[in-house]
């Protein structure tokens, strides 16, 4: 479990899904010599243009995996999320009474609006296990 509560919106990230999925795509634009397809694409659609970019993007998602959970000292060491938890001595922000207006969240919103406080709030209200059998907002 996470100690902010993104549990939903990183939980491929977590269990190493996405990681395993692109890894998975690498290997097989590789064995098909996709770069070379790509290039001669390239002069039909102007995406494929941008192969290398991608391929590069996709290696960037096969190192996007934490092997262990915020609380297990996962995630970037230098999390100041995980530091805020840990000095106000609680479980995750669901547990502060300040994680409606914590500035530390405000890098959400641009992928996830204000889901990321729904599903806070659902937390609070029902607790982790019930939260992770519902619906969630992300």
């Amino acid at each position: 479990m996470l100690i902010a509560g993104f549990i939903v919106g990183i939980a491929l990230i977590i269990r190493g899904e996405i990681a395993d999925l692109a890894r998975d795509l690498r290997k097989k634009l590789r064995e098909a010599k996709f770069a070379q397809v790509a290039q001669g694409l390239s002069g039909f659609f102007k995406e494929f243009k941008n192969y290398e970019q991608c391929y590069e993007v996709l290696g960037a998602m096969v190192r996007l995996r934490c092997r262990r959970d915020c609380r297990g000292g996962g995630g970037p060491p230098v999390c100041k999320i995980r530091a805020c938890c840990q000095k106000k001595n609680i479980q995750g922000c669901w547990e502060c009474e300040e994680f409606e207006t914590c500035e530390r969240l405000d890098f959400l919103r641009p992928i996830h609006e204000d889901a990321h406080i729904k599903n806070l709030r659902k937390i609070k209200k029902q607790g982790v296990d019930k939260f992770l059998e519902g619906k969630r907002y992300w």
